[in-house]
């Protein structure tokens, strides 16, 4: 399943994606049980969305905390020095 967003000129694409990963059983067992999940699946997605959430959170706290942002025109004019 997938969801098309269309947004000025560019399309992004959310959705899921399928990935095999190697995770030790002990380690998998365990993210079940503290997350008291049905499947390994759901115990992977609340691992991460939780571990995504907490970042986020962490990441606030530097939210408005810049003292000379740079101008659209400043951006792009070191985008193109780069």
């Amino acid at each position: 399943m997938r969801m098309l967003i269309a947004f000025g000129a560019g399309i992004c694409y959310i959705g899921f994606m399928k990935t095999t990963i190697d995770v030790p059983d002990s380690e998998l067992s365990d993210a079940v049980r503290f997350t008291h999940a049905k499947t390994k699946r759901e115990a992977v997605v609340t691992a991460v969305a939780d571990f995504n959430r907490r970042r986020m959170t962490e990441l606030m706290k530097y939210a408005g905390t810049c003292t000379d942002p740079m101008t659209v025109e400043e951006l792009q004019a070191q985008r193109q020095r780069e």
